[in-house]
């Protein structure tokens, strides 16, 4: 059984900064892309980072410099540091564990979403 654990959202004041966390089970962690996606209210689920088995990363131009995606495969877990947070960065986030070729992701497995809401 696939699960996926997205933890680690709240409420930060603009220029905070939070880690969210996304643990993963009954999967080959290691083989798997993993992503971070959002999605806003009344808005489309946007890719925000994604980073490939073999550890390299992208960013959506919107987070670049200020979010890092990471993972430790001992653990299954993948991270979204996340800093410098503005209001504009309110959303759901969902961890994705998927698939990389010819630099298209493809999503595969959804975590439930943590939801991240920046304001003053």
């Amino acid at each position: 059984q696939v699960q996926l654990v997205d933890s680690g959202g709240g409420l930060v004041q603009p220029g905070g900064s939070l880690r969210l966390s996304c643990a993963a089970s009954g999967i080959i962690f290691s083989i798997y892309t993993m992503a971070w996606y959002r999605q806003a209210p009344g808005k489309q689920r946007e890719l925000v980072a994604h980073i490939t088995s073999g550890g390299s990363t992208n960013y959506a131009d919107s987070v670049k410099g200020r979010f890092t995606i990471s993972r430790d495969n001992t653990k299954n877990t993948a991270y979204l540091q996340m800093n410098s947070l503005k209001i504009e960065d309110t959303a759901v986030y969902y961890c994705n564990a998927g698939t990389y070729y010819r630099n298209s992701i493809s999503p595969g497995y959804w975590g439930q979403g943590t939801q991240v809401t920046v304001s003053s």
